[in-house]
């Protein structure tokens, strides 16, 4: 395949796990192969599947791990800290949510952004030694609650938030520069950078670092009712890493974009499996492949009403169907004369 184009299908693990303990990386290798996957992004914060810390440490053991999936005719796309990264920043109104993300005995919103930090750190090395070039996560929000204000926000307010994040980013998107990859945030609603806009003044916080990346995920623009594709105009150059995941958005007179508090199924914005939103996958595979982008195409799956097996099956085919190989030549060629400076000044009528 050549480099200038989308690789795929791949599918992101996380949503796919079992509950069983007895669940390990070779199990579900073996199920991402039997759905016809070529590529898998694995989330780092599941010990039955991955240990970071002897990833970042080890080098026979990441070479074990890329062997493994070889055999099933699988590559690694990317690794996954979304729920490190969510520990990042976390105002303490939301800390006994996020209780979850972290280890026993991780308790204060301090332990947590300490904790966190580590393991993005470790995730910097893991990727280096598994020949990575992309990494997956989330920026954490510290100004989320006042994303809608009432009262209004204060003077300074969102710049102060702005450069506390960036402060706590900083040293890890050096970390991720000396490991050669990019770290690519998934803007998404709970995350202080959820939209272009919000994207661009983290950019500005930390000084347009060249490795502060976006992981394009359409879905999440539908519910916020954003310009998913023009977004790819605008952002292109920063988009390194793709989740393919579907999403529709129905008006309703009685919840907005916010949903009302209502279950998934009752809001007007829903997570679809492939297919079956409103998202135009043909123009959105056809803008990354015009500017270039040639990550992986990966399978996010969320959806509110169908079985996640059913969802699995479905979605190789689907993005297998999108990708693009691009034409080495352009279509009208064999109607072109070559290039005469001479017969191109007669048709511009210069003497």
């Amino acid at each position: 395949m050549s480099s200038t184009e989308i690789k795929g299908p791949a599918v992101f693990l996380a949503q796919f796990i079992p509950s069983d303990n007895s669940v390990n990386l070779e199990q579900m290798l073996k199920w991402a192969a039997g759905h016809g996957y070529a590529g898998v992004q694995i989330p780092t914060w599941d010990k039955r599947l991955f240990d970071l810390q002897q990833a970042a440490a080890s080098q026979a053991y990441c070479d074990e791990v890329r062997a493994m999936c070889a055999r099933y005719g699988l590559e690694i796309t990317e690794l996954s800290t979304h729920l490190q990264g969510q520990l990042i920043a976390v105002h303490p109104a939301y800390n006994a949510m996020y209780q979850g993300f972290a280890p026993v005995g991780v308790d204060t919103v301090e332990q947590k952004q300490q904790w966190a930090t580590e393991q993005l750190f470790l995730a910097a090395q893991a990727s280096q030694r598994l020949g990575l070039t992309a990494h997956a996560t989330f920026s954490g929000a510290l100004l989320w609650h006042t994303v809608y204000p009432w009262p209004q926000r204060p003077e300074g307010l969102v710049e102060q938030g702005f450069a506390e994040l960036a402060k706590r980013w900083l040293p890890i998107l050096d970390a991720f520069d000396t490991a050669g990859v990019d770290l690519c945030y998934e803007l998404h609603p709970g995350e202080d950078l959820h939209d272009g806009l919000s994207f661009e003044r983290f950019l500005q916080a930390v000084q347009q670092h060249p490795r502060a990346c976006i992981l394009y995920d359409p879905s999440h623009f539908v519910l916020q009712q954003l310009d998913y594709l023009q977004f790819i105009d605008f952002y292109h150059q920063r988009i390194r890493a793709f989740h393919v995941k579907d999403a529709e958005f129905r008006p309703s007179g009685k919840a907005g974009v916010y949903g009302g508090f209502a279950s998934w199924q009752e809001r007007p914005g829903r997570f679809r499996s492939l297919g079956d939103g409103q998202i135009d996958f043909k123009a959105v595979f056809s803008k990354l492949t015009q500017y270039g982008f040639n990550g992986w195409a990966v399978l996010e799956w969320e959806c509110c009403l169908k079985h996640p097996e059913q969802g699995a099956a479905e979605g190789a085919p689907f993005i297998r169907r999108h990708l693009i190989k691009q034409a080495e030549h352009a279509f009208d060629d064999f109607a072109g004369s070559g290039a005469d400076t001479e017969r191109n000044r007669k048709i511009l009528g210069l003497s």
